[in-house]
């Protein structure tokens, strides 16, 4: 048992997911014990799963677990969302917990615990309405939400730097 506080890592289906692995880093720096619940579709290969479950010491979790079966991972301190996709952030914010990631989410909320959210949604998703309301409605519930690209593209058209530290720098300043 360790005194450290425990955070939840929610890991959905993107290609800046490869590098999750930084944000437990950089939690476990910073004093976390890290746990991680992913959706279904980001189990299929969107991150290294048992590089991510050797650096916790835990399972990732991605489904339900049956009736008797004991609880993996504690309560939660705290949640980040990173990367959070178009397809999570809306169902969330509908309450549409048909997965065990989303129902986390929408029962960490609903129970007050800090969420800290790292959007990675296409500049044209993120201009569809349904997508603009459930941020707006989920921001009106406490949650936080920040860019997560620390800077513009480089000057060769490579891609952002995606900044997993920024959701932990919302739980402390949140």
């Amino acid at each position: 048992m360790t005194d450290k506080p425990f955070l939840y890592v929610v890991v959905c289906a993107a290609g800046v997911a490869a590098d999750v692995g930084k944000l437990i880093t950089a939690a476990q720096e910073r004093g976390w014990e890290v746990g991680v619940l992913a959706t279904p579709t980001a189990m299929s290969g969107f991150f290294d799963a048992a590089a991510v479950e050797t650096r916790t010491g835990r399972p990732i979790r991605s489904a339900w677990r049956r009736p008797g079966d004991p609880r993996p991972f504690p309560a939660p301190d705290a949640v980040v969302v990173a990367p959070a996709t178009f397809n999570t952030v809306n169902k969330w914010a509908a309450g549409i917990a048909d997965t065990l990631a989303v129902g986390t989410l929408c029962e960490a909320a609903g129970l007050g615990v800090p969420i800290a959210v790292l959007p990675c949604v296409a500049d044209a998703l993120a201009a569809h309405p349904a997508y603009r309301d459930s941020v707006a409605r989920l921001r009106g519930m406490g949650v936080r939400f920040a860019d997560p690209y620390q800077e513009e593209a480089g000057g060769d058209g490579g891609r952002r730097e995606f900044g997993w530290e920024r959701a932990l720098d919302l739980l402390r300043n949140g």
